[in-house]
C-alpha cells in the first residue's frame, strides 16, 4: 500500500467516460460508410425471400443451413471450419498490412458503437453538450434527454436482438409470435441475451471492450513488424510542440507543426493520445487523422502529420507491402479459398452411410447362403425427390435384398433403407472383406455415392 497516499483516499480512480468529438474526412466518411452498410446487411438480410422461404435462415432444429439457393446439412458443417480458418488468416494478413484496421471499420463492437453514438447524438447534441449535459444537475431537461436516449437505446438493443434470433427461426412467424406473446423459452432467452449484450457492450462499455476485454488487442503486435501500416504520429515534423498564431513561421519560433490542439485526443474513441507512440488500445479508425489534417488544413501545414504509415517509412526508410509474411499468408489464402470453392459447388447431393447390425454378426440361410444386415442412411440434399437405384459389388455371388425394396427420398429428407446382403458361403475364406454399397440417382443430374463395409463369413 501507498504509505504516501492520505489515510481513507482511494487508489482507485474512475474512469472517465469518454465523449468523442464529432470529425469530419475523407476516413470517418469510410467507417461511417462501413458500418451503415453492415448494420443494412444484418437488419435486412433475414427478410429477404428465395423461392418461397427465407434466403438466409440457420434452421438448427431440421438442421439445415439456408443460404440463398444454398441447403447446408450437418455433413457439410466442414465448410464452416474450413471458412473459420480462412477468416482468421485473412484476418491475419488484414493485419500485417494495415494493423488492426478490422477494428476500425468492421468489428461488431464499433459498428454498434456507432450506431449508439448516433442515437446519443440526436438525444443529446454534440460532445461538449453531452459533457456538459453529463456535468449538469439532475433536471427536467436532463431528464427528458437521458430517457430518450434510453428509450431509443433500448428499442434499438430489441431489435437487434430480435434481428439475431430471425436467422435462426423464420424472422415473419418470430414477429407474429412476438406480437402475439407466444414466444418459446429459448427465442426468449437469446432475444433478450443479445439485446442486453448490445444495450451493454456499444451503449455502456464501448471502448472498455476494445481496451480490457477483446483478445486481439492483446495479441496483435505478434502479427505486426515494421512495414506494417499503421496510424502514427510524425515526431520529427511535429516537435516540439507549441501553440501559434495561424500565420506565425513555426521555423523561427522553433516549433515543429504539432500546435498542442489536442483535437487528436479528443476524437479518439479509446481516448489516447497518438503522440505518445503505438498503442495496444488504438483501433486504428484514423479519426486522429481527419481531426489533425482539417488543423493543418486551418493553419496552411502540409496534411500527414499524424497518418498511416509505417515505423520503416517514419525513420526514413522503405515501406514493403510484398514480404515473406504477406506472402505467405496471401498465398495459403488463395489455395484454401480456391478449395473451399471446389468442395462447395462440388459436394454431392446424395449422401450414404452404412451401418451393420450389431445384433447378429452373420447367419446361415437356406441354400448354403450367408447374410449380414446393415442399415443404410439416405440423405437427398436437393430440393426435389428422387428414386434411388442401390447396388453393392466386392464379393462373387453377392446379391442385395432391401426392404423397402423401392427407395424414394423426399426433397430434403433422410430414409432409412434396410439392407441384406447374401453370399455363397465358399464365396470367400472365413472373416471379414470389404463390399461397397452404391446409391445412385438417375434425372437431368445423375449422382452417385459409394461407401465400404464388412461383410463376415464364419470362421469355421
Amino acid at each position: 500500500m501507498d504509505e504516501t497516499a492520505p489515510q481513507g483516499a482511494s487508489l482507485y480512480a474512475k474512469e472517465e467516460r469518454i465523449h468523442a468529438r464529432e470529425v469530419q474526412g475523407s476516413f470517418q466518411r469510410l467507417r461511417k460508410s462501413a458500418a451503415w452498410t453492415l448494420l443494412g446487411i444484418y437488419y435486412l438480410l433475414p427478410w429477404l425471400t428465395w423461392d418461397g422461404r427465407q434466403a438466409v435462415l440457420f434452421d438448427l432444429p431440421a438442421r439445415k443451413f439456408y443460404i440463398f439457393g444454398m441447403t447446408l446439412w450437418p455433413q457439410d458443417f466442414y465448410l464452416l471450419s474450413w471458412l473459420l480458418i480462412m477468416a482468421a488468416l485473412a484476418l491475419f494478413l488484414s493485419t500485417s498490412v494495415a494493423g488492426r484496421v478490422w477494428c476500425g471499420y468492421a468489428c461488431p463492437q464499433t459498428v454498434w458503437t456507432e450506431a449508439f453514438v448516433w442515437l446519443q447524438r440526436i438525444t443529446e447534441g454534440n460532445f461538449s453538450q453531452r459533457r456538459k449535459l453529463d456535468k449538469a444537475p439532475w433536471g427536467v431537461e436532463k431528464l427528458v434527454r437521458k430517457g430518450a436516449k434510453q428509450v431509443l437505446w433500448v428499442s434499438f438493443a430489441a431489435w437487434t436482438g430480435f434481428t439475431f434470433v430471425g436467422f435462426f427461426s423464420p424472422i415473419q412467424e418470430l414477429g407474429m409470435r412476438v406480437a402475439a406473446f407466444e414466444l418459446g423459452p429459448w427465442e426468449t432467452f437469446w432475444i433478450c441475451f443479445y439485446s442486453l449484450a448490445t444495450y451493454g457492450n456499444a451503449g455502456h462499455l464501448r471502448e472498455q471492450v476494445c481496451k480490457y476485454m477483446c483478445p486481439y488487442a492483446r495479441f496483435q503486435s505478434a502479427m505486426f513488424d515494421r512495414n506494417t501500416l499503421i496510424v502514427s504520429y510524425d515526431p520529427r515534423r511535429g516537435e516540439p510542440r507549441g501553440s501559434r498564431k495561424r500565420n506565425a513561421d513555426p521555423a523561427r519560433l522553433g516549433l515543429g507543426d504539432c500546435v498542442d490542439c489536442n483535437i487528436c485526443v479528443q476524437v479518439c474513441p479509446t481516448g489516447i493520445d497518438i503522440r505518445e507512440g503505438l498503442q495496444y488500445e488504438c483501433i486504428t479508425c484514423a479519426a486522429c487523422i481527419d481531426g489533425c489534417n482539417s488543423v493543418m488544413d486551418k493553419m496552411g501545414y502540409p496534411r500527414g502529420l499524424i497518418r498511416y504509415t509505417t515505423q520503416n517509412a517514419l525513420e526514413g526508410g522503405e515501406s514493403r507491402v510484398f514480404r515473406p509474411r504477406t506472402l505467405i499468408y496471401s498465398g495459403l489464402l488463395t489455395v484454401l479459398f480456391g478449395v473451399f470453392l471446389f468442395a462447395l459447388f462440388n459436394r454431392s447431393p446424395l449422401t450414404l452411410d452404412v451401418i451393420r447390425d450389431r445384433n447378429a454378426i452373420y447367419r446361415e440361410i437356406s441354400e448354403g447362403r450367408i447374410e449380414n444386415v446393415y442399415t443404410l442412411k439416405l440423405l437427398n440434399k436437393s430440393d426435389v425427390p428422387h428414386d434411388i437405384a442401390l447396388s453393392i459389388d466386392g464379393l462373387p455371388g453377392v446379391s442385395l435384398e432391401t426392404d423397402p425394396p423401392d427407395v424414394r427420398i423426399a426433397a430434403g429428407s433422410m430414409s432409412s433403407v434396410i439392407a441384406r446382403v447374401r453370399v455363397p458361403r465358399d464365396a470367400a475364406g472365413p472373416g471379414g472383406h470389404d463390399v461397397v454399397f452404391r446409391a445412385a440417382r438417375g434425372g437431368d443430374k445423375p449422382a452417385e455415392v459409394a461407401r465400404e463395409s464388412r461383410f463376415m463369413l464364419p470362421l469355421d
